[in-house]
């Protein structure tokens, strides 16, 4: 796959520092205002002023200017306008109102955590010593930006605009929604059909179950109107999840052990119509996260601005 990773955002929010305050809580590296690194992925969030919260820009990572080219093919067939300017792509996707850049970078390596012991029925692989995941101390660091999920108002168009443009592949579908990969996790983009456009979540990896509520608990301490849903496992995707919301409304996603698709041959994506496409197992889904409390006012934004 040509794509390889989803690189960086920029989320548009109406309070800047405010926002600012909250990733820098969430574990993410500060560069300036505004400006964060994850432990892993380098630069990968910047925060600008907007009116509404919104995702002003997503840009994924691609090998060489001949990928380039053939996507900019793609988008032509589509009827699609992009931008090339040097080592990237420009294009909007009208769905979702996000501008895609596609550009040239070097492929992430990321150093392998360190496998963790557990202890079960007839197997003692920690004797002697307690859990290592209860004597960490430290930070929880995200290690890399691993998807984000948008509401579309065109939600077929949004997907075709991925896939037959840009070249991400489907996962698998649920309906009104569509899970797409642009490396190799089971999805780095959500689309979703949704009255309006706006930014449901991004999601960081962190080493394991434990970073996530590790993670989490640190940042309901004196905060407990973040907190939004978990601790869970999601069935479509697999991974462990905690969520919550930073002062704009967007929600953020500690995540680990998400499917990992390596070999397109092995994976066929599935149409997931039951319960079980939301979760595995973890608490109620509470309606904001179905509805985050603000649609209505991104929808009146939308018509404002209109």
């Amino acid at each position: 796959m040509p794509l390889h990773r989803l690189a960086r955002i920029t989320m548009g929010v109406p309070d800047v520092d405010a926002t600012h305050a909250y990733y820098a809580d969430f574990g993410l590296t500060a560069l300036g205002r505004g400006r964060f690194a994850s432990a892993d992925g380098g630069e990968q969030l910047k925060i600008v002023h907007a009116a509404r919260r919104r995702l002003d820009e997503l840009v994924v990572a691609v090998d060489d200017a001949d990928d380039l080219g053939r996507i900019g093919a793609a988008l032509d067939r589509l009827e699609m306008p992009s931008v090339r300017d040097g080592h990237r792509l420009r294009a909007v996707d009208p769905g979702t109102e996000v501008t895609v850049t596609v550009e040239i970078q070097p492929r992430l390596v990321q150093s392998a955590s360190t496998p963790v012991p557990y202890n079960g029925p007839g197997r003692a692989e920690r004797p002697d010593g307690r859990a290592p995941a209860v004597l960490r101390e430290d930070t929880v660091r995200p290690r890399r930006l691993g998807h984000v999920v948008l509401g579309s108002t065109d939600q077929p168009a949004s997907q075709r605009f991925f896939t037959e443009g840009l070249g991400f592949k489907v996962s698998d579908l649920v309906p009104g929604a569509a899970f797409l990969r642009c490396s190799t996790d089971h999805h780095s983009v959500l689309v979703q059909q949704a009255p309006v456009a706006f930014l449901h979540h991004s999601s960081w990896q962190v080493d394991d179950v434990d970073e996530v509520g590790r993670g989490a608990t640190r940042m309901l301490e004196g905060h407990p109107e973040r907190h939004v849903w978990g601790l869970g496992r999601h069935h479509v995707g697999s991974n462990f999840f905690w969520y919550l919301k930073d002062p704009a409304g967007n929600f953020s996603e500690y995540f680990a052990d998400m499917d990992c698709i390596v070999d397109d041959q092995l994976w066929t994506p599935r149409v997931w119509e039951d319960a079980r496409s939301l979760y595995n197992w973890g608490p109620p889904v509470p309606p904001s996260f179905l509805q985050p409390e603000d649609l209505a006012a991104l929808m009146t934004g939308a018509h404002d601005a209109g």
